[in-house]
């Protein structure tokens, strides 16, 4: 009987050595991104909340429920199926929107409307902070 034999032993040398130099080269961009400032200008979201519930077919009460950064909300501008609703809070950015505040929506607000409540804050940033189809 004859026996051959491979000869692997180059194998598990290239494989490490293309391991290494990947590793190598993911380090480099992390390391240039940070340096370069490219990771530096991501924007913190604010953590505020709102609540929407149906109470009739055409009438919708929403409530603010405030969130770690309430004390910076200033108002919330609230649309229905796009059209500009109403505002809670103070839009000349004097005060902050009192934590628990609700109103009552009664027109424009049919069955399967899409409500979203844009937050505006007193360091001039604004965000979605309620998104949905009631």
């Amino acid at each position: 009987m004859a026996f051959t034999r491979k000869n692997e032993e180059a194998v598990s040398p290239v494989i490490g050595v293309i391991l290494m130099v990947a590793i190598t080269v993911i380090l480099a961009a992390v390391i240039a991104a940070f340096v370069f400032g490219m990771a530096g200008n991501i924007q913190k979201s604010k953590v505020v909340a709102a609540t929407a519930s149906r109470i009739s077919s055409t009438a919708v009460v929403i409530t603010y429920n405030g969130g770690q950064d309430a004390n910076s909300l200033n108002y919330v501008c609230w649309t229905a199926n796009g059209a500009n609703e109403f505002t809670m809070g103070s839009t000349a950015g004097t005060t902050t929107l009192a934590v628990g505040c609700s109103t009552t929506l009664t027109t424009g607000v049919p069955l399967q409307t899409n409500l979203i409540g844009t937050g505006y804050f007193n360091d001039g940033s604004s965000q979605i902070i309620y998104q949905h189809t009631i």
